[in-house]
């Protein structure tokens, strides 16, 4: 596409860009199938307790049963692995994936700011925005745990729904390296997240890899709890580190004479 005129006032220059980027609107069935897509990444993407894993052939049925497109493609490839594993194994994975690895951690906000106060800003907007929509979370994970942000998107439709998922596009590109990294199927859900996002930018390529070479912002006052650690890897939110040991304290000589103490 051809630039546009520099005579056009830069509002209407960024109002006319924006439109071009904008999706074409959604028949009632794409919209449909989309709710149902996020659903499907919400759902997989939680820890798999009983109640999950007794819903594997309704979810493997569900993901054979959407339109034939790469997001269906990515959640059939999972669902099949899913199905095929033995509970116990499944439980370890997860945690081995999205508890213990610090760069597939499933909390977007870490990603953005890091050990900073911004964090705890974007963690209440967060949840304005799902308060301001009429959905209240109930307090049981994060507002940004990505279950969470996906269920909210699958509810409050492509516009302010989405909204969180693009602001943390980059977050959700170094989940899936990761993952990816790690030969983990968990990448076929981001993977399908993925396709629902405007492509990435040259910025966002950028930013990510930023993000795998440095970490997350930090703040460098006191402590660093998510400094580097391990095999370089920054630590993941609610990470503990123990302080290093204390040198040790030089114990004085006892007195020649006995005292009666302080008065």
């Amino acid at each position: 596409m051809s630039p546009l005129p520099s005579t056009i006032p830069a509002l209407v220059r960024t109002r006319v860009r924006a439109a071009v980027r904008r999706p074409a609107r959604l028949t009632p069935e794409e919209a449909e199938a989309r709710t149902l897509l996020l659903r499907m990444c919400s759902l997989l993407l939680q820890y798999p307790d009983a109640e999950l894993i007794a819903a594997r052939p309704v979810l493997t049925a569900t993901a054979g049963a959407l339109p034939a497109t790469p997001a269906a493609g990515h959640l059939a490839d999972f669902t099949s692995w899913f199905a095929g594993q033995e509970p116990e194994d499944l439980e370890r994975h997860y945690v081995e994936m999205f508890d213990l690895r610090r760069k597939s951690s499933l909390y977007l906000t870490y990603y953005l700011h890091g050990d900073t106060r911004r964090r705890g800003m974007a963690l209440l907007t967060l949840n304005q925005r799902y308060k301001a929509a009429g959905w209240d979370t109930d307090g049981g994970e994060l507002p940004d745990h990505l279950p969470v942000v996906l269920e909210f998107a699958a509810l409050a439709g492509p516009g302010g729904g989405e909204a969180p998922l693009r602001q943390h596009r980059r977050g959700l590109e170094l989940i899936h390296r990761a993952l990816t990294d790690a030969g983990s199927p968990y990448r076929h859900v981001l993977a399908a997240l993925l396709t629902l996002l405007p492509p990435p930018t040259e910025a966002d390529r950028a930013a990510v890899a930023r993000l795998v070479a440095e970490g997350p912002p930090n703040e460098e006052v006191g402590l660093d709890p998510y400094g580097t650690y391990g095999d370089g890897e920054f630590a993941p939110p609610g990470t503990f580190l123990p302080p290093a040991p204390a040198a040790p304290t030089r114990v004085p000589p006892a007195p020649t004479s006995r005292t009666e103490g302080p008065r």
